[in-house]
């Protein structure tokens, strides 16, 4: 009897080694046993999304990528290989604490940089600079303060970089509105830091419409909050970014233009 467990064992053994050979599936890429075509995650999605845009492994094992578009919104989920599951939310990895979601949401939503003005912008850094980055901010936002450090780190470290400063004052900060338009009035690099410092800021002395028009402006572009960056691509970052961090992402893309 022993024999026989012995024999069927090994058995057991060699037909799981054989399933991992060369000819196996799971050998190779998970391609070769699985696929998913954008007729079938339409129907798989029917109901749930408004349109399928593109489907390709995802970087998470044993998942798709699929691209869809909801009232409008372009949006990453993620189907598993059983197509029993719909898995929709961030994804990190932890290699790097990158939200692998969010990226790829920001690449399906790029925005036309030629619609920002930008005659009414802050400029930190030279007019020279070749690479432009834009960044609405709000001058009492906590966040924006603590991003401003790092601008200028960035400035400092690559003169080649520009950032364009936006004021985009939300509703949670009920003095920023006012703020907003003196910053604008005085075209004052000055007044913003003296908010972020806390200090008061004189009232508005000229009657402008660019602060109403940059929060009709956000509205149409999909930009709720602040800081948010968009670089020269289109690509939109928001929220606290260190120096090093916009260092590697803007010097990434300066690279390839080289």
């Amino acid at each position: 009897m022993k024999r026989i467990l012995l024999l069927a064992f090994f058995s057991l053994m060699a037909a799981s080694a054989w399933s991992m050979s060369k000819d196996g599936c799971g050998a190779g890429a998970c391609a070769d046993c699985h696929s998913l075509e954008k007729v079938e995650a339409r129907r798989i999605l029917d109901g749930i999304v408004d349109d399928v845009l593109d489907v390709r492994l995802a970087e998470v094992p044993g998942m798709w990528l699929v691209e869809v578009e909801k009232d409008q919104l372009k949006l990453p989920v993620y189907i598993d290989f059983s197509k029993n599951y719909l898995v929709s939310g961030s994804i990190i990895r932890l290699s790097d604490k990158e939200n692998v979601t969010q990226e790829q949401h920001a690449r399906m939503n790029k925005v036309d940089i030629n619609r920002i003005p930008l005659d009414d912008a802050l400029l930190l850094g030279s007019p020279m600079a070749k690479t432009k980055v834009i960044v609405f901010t709000d001058p009492e936002c906590p966040y924006c303060k603590k991003l401003h450090v790092e601008l200028k780190e960035v400035v400092r470290r690559e003169p080649d970089i520009a950032f364009f400063i936006k004021l985009f004052p939300l509703a949670m900060h009920p003095n920023a509105y006012g703020i907003s338009r003196s910053i604008i009035c005085n075209r004052s690099m000055e007044m913003l830091e003296a908010s972020f410092a806390g200090r008061p800021v004189p009232p508005a002395n000229c009657d402008s419409s660019v602060v109403d028009e940059t929060l009709a402006l956000v509205q149409d572009l999909g930009i709720r909050s602040t800081p948010t960056l968009v670089l020269p691509d289109g690509l939109v970052m928001p929220g606290f970014k260190t120096a090093d961090e916009l260092l590697t992402r803007i010097g990434s893309m300066m690279a390839l233009k080289k």
